[in-house]
This record gives C-alpha cells, sequence and structure tokens, in this order.
C-alpha cells in the first residue's frame, strides 16, 4: 500500500513492508530505486515481496524519489544532493530510527550524498551497492558547461521527442537486452508493462533527462573514503558500465576498486549483470541477509 508524506511542499510516496515478526531490534533497509525511463518504487518490487515471503525480520522502507513513480514531477534539474535532502527528510521524520541503506547502480552519488548529510544524526548504520558505477566514474567532476548543454539538449523539442521514442516498448526491450540483464529472457512482460506504465507521464522525463545530463557525476572521492559505515560491494559477474569510462575493468576489479578505496567493505559476485535485485533476486537476498547477521 503506497502512502504519502509532504516535502518542500510536493507530495512524495513510499512503500513500508513491516516485519512480520515481533521484533522491533532488527534493522529497517531503505531502498534507493535508479533512475531510468519508467523506473521507480516497483524495481524492488520482487525483493520486497521475496523478501517478506522468507520471513526476514528487517522492515522495509521503499520510497519514490521525487519526479518518479508516484511522487510529485516538478520539471528541474535533479542532482545527487536533492533526492538525498528528500530522502534526509524521510529518515528523520518518516523512519526515525538507524537503516541500511540498498542503492541501485548509478543512484550511489545520492547514497553518498545523504551519508554526508547524516553524519551527525547517525541514521545510516551501513551501505549495500548493487552493482555500482565504475569507481573512476565517482572520482570525476563532468563539466558544468557541458552538462547544462546537454539539459538544454533534453529539454528542447529534440529531447522531448527522443523521449517518446525512449518510453517506447521496442527500445526498452533493446536497451534491457543490450545493457542491463544478463539473460534476455528475464526481459519479461512485468518487466515491459512496469516500464511502459511509469514512462506513461510526461513529467517523469525530467529525472531521467537529469540523469542523462550527467548531473550526478561529481567527484565524491573524499566523501566515499570517509563512509565508516560497513559496507556490501555486490557485483554481477556479467556487469557492464553504461557510461563512458577511461578504462575498462572486469567485474572482479571494479568490486576490488570500491574494497580498496570504502574503509570497512565486503565484497561479493553473483549471477547477473546490472540489475541484480531484479534479475538474481534469490541470490541477492541471500547475500544482503548475509551481510546484516554480521552487522546487525
Amino acid at each position: 500500500m503506497t502512502e504519502f508524506y509532504t516535502w518542500k511542499g510536493y507530495s512524495c510516496a513510499y512503500e513500508l513492508y513491516p516485519q512480520k515478526q515481533d521484533d522491533t531490534s532488527s534493522i529497517p533497509l531503505l531502498l534507493i530505486h535508479p533512475i531510468g525511463v519508467g523506473l521507480s518504487k516497483f524495481f524492488w518490487h520482487r525483493f520486497c515481496s521475496l523478501w517478506q515471503e522468507e520471513n526476514f525480520p528487517n522492515p522495509i522502507y521503499n520510497p519514490d524519489l521525487l519526479g518518479c513513480g508516484e511522487s510529485d514531477m516538478p520539471s528541474v534539474a535533479y542532482y545527487p544532493v536533492d533526492w538525498a535532502e528528500q530522502l534526509q527528510y524521510f529518515l528523520e521524520t518518516i523512519v526515525q530510527r538507524p537503516v541500511i541503506l540498498i542503492v541501485q547502480g548509478a543512484l550511489f552519488p545520492v547514497a553518498v550524498s545523504l551519508v554526508k548529510l547524516q553524519q551527525k544524526s547517525n541514521l545510516i548504520s551501513g551501505l549495500i551497492l548493487s552493482g555500482p558505477p565504475q569507481l573512476e566514474l565517482m572520482q570525476k567532476s563532468s563539466s558544468p558547461v557541458q552538462n547544462k548543454l546537454r539539459w538544454n539538449l533534453f529539454y528542447s523539442p529534440i529531447g522531448k521527442a527522443f523521449y517518446r521514442y525512449a518510453r517506447s516498448r521496442n527500445f526498452l526491450d533493446s536497451f534491457s537486452k543490450k545493457q542491463l540483464f544478463a539473460n534476455a529472457n528475464q526481459v519479461d512482460k512485468e518487466w515491459l508493462d512496469t516500464l511502459t506504465k511509469g514512462a506513461k507521464k510526461p513529467q517523469s522525463q525530467y529525472a531521467v533527462f537529469s540523469f542523462l545530463a550527467g548531473f550526478w557525476r561529481q567527484d565524491f572521492s573524499q566523501t566515499i573514503a570517509q563512509i565508516n559505515q560497513p559496507t556490501l560491494v555486490l557485483v554481477g559477474s556479467q556487469a557492464s558500465t553504461i557510461s563512458k569510462t577511461d578504462t575498462t575493468e572486469t567485474p572482479e576489479q571494479k568490486m576490488n576498486s570500491y574494497l580498496k578505496y570504502l574503509p570497512q567493505a565486503k565484497g561479493n559476485q553473483i549471477s547477473g549483470r546490472n540489475v541484480l535485485p531484479y534479475e538474481s533476486t534469490e541470490e541477492f537476498i541471500k547475500v544482503v541477509n548475509q551481510f546484516l547477521v554480521t552487522i546487525n
């Protein structure tokens, strides 16, 4: 069931999956969904359903970021700190207790920004990175001028025409098979139906444009190096990089780059490519639970 709260005058949506066991000591999970055409909190539904079926004690908070899903969609440029501030408010007013962050893909900059905002509040007990971007992309700012030019292009009639094409079922099917899933058969009707439905609102384009324009590409080197919470880095055995990088890393190299840089990190590879909670749900849940046991 979707619930709502108000942040900066905007209506923001979230789902709560309560704990089934009478155990108030279990740390809640706070999920951060990816940004992309048609994506929202639905991305985590397979994970949430199986988590409850397995009767794990941890409750789950699954919010829609502003500009996505059932949250309001103002036509503005979104930066990682904007979504981090939304989640900070959510943590402090709705959750009101420490959580484990689970963040998908290139939304790691949002998690990094949130950890920085939460340094004094201590509401983040650990992090789980699902298929994070290549570390190189987190250590180098993209050009603000180029970002602005890309944003203006996307915001133009040309960009809006591109978005109409990008939300077509054929494009979503092709992109998912080429860039997201290791097994093309996993790009099923459920996945495509949900993306298509999620992209129907034209206002959903602005969050996607912000991501494509590169506003998430900033130098987070210092902040990442100061993440002292226990962190699990999960990488797909067939992981690939969608964004352009100077070097190409194998999945193992990608994982090890993070393990060397994060103060308290563990790593694991599981089957799949770039959408592990959806494509490899059972394996993903298994390693997540194992990690939680070590820090609970």
